[in-house]
């Protein structure tokens, strides 16, 4: 397991579309082991597998309700609204208000392959649907009503 460098907003990567996972094998759970020392060093509430230069989709969501690994994340539903201020491991030093879906239900993929069912709500759906923007190249700078500087 390793420390890997978070890439910043101008990085080209952070605007490209993710490739599905196809192997669940080793490089997949380093590159998940990896992701989880990152967040957890860099104190994020999430990591997107491009955020570490890596276009798999892939994401890490660390938040009170536990810490949660999504491979092929889909989102089937959303429910709700809410607003509130997002930053971003990938844009320092910034903060911006963003509209996102009080409720989300996504399938996704396990470490094994397993295909799995998740439903969230809260700040656990707004992690969630942050780190799958990352997967599709948008940032939560491009959704923000307000950005300002912290």
């Amino acid at each position: 397991m390793a420390i890997r460098n978070v890439v910043q907003v101008g990085d080209e990567t952070l605007r490209k579309v993710s490739f599905p996972v196809e192997e669940f094998d080793e490089k997949l759970h380093t590159l998940l082991d990896d992701m989880k020392d990152t967040v957890k060093r860099e104190e994020g509430a999430g990591l997107a597998a491009p955020q570490v230069g890596v276009l798999r989709r892939a994401v890490v969501v660390d938040v009170e309700e536990g810490f949660f690994e999504f491979v092929n994340p889909r989102i089937l539903s959303r429910k709700g609204e809410q607003r509130g201020w997002e930053g971003c491991l990938s844009v320092r030093g910034k903060r911006g208000v963003v509209s996102r879906p009080m409720k989300v239900k996504i399938a996704y993929q396990d470490r094994y392959g397993k295909e799995q069912v998740l439903q969230a709500k809260g700040f656990f759906a707004r992690a969630i649907c942050h780190e799958l923007d990352h997967l599709d190249g948008v940032l939560y700078i491009d959704k923000a009503e307000f950005v300002e500087a912290e």
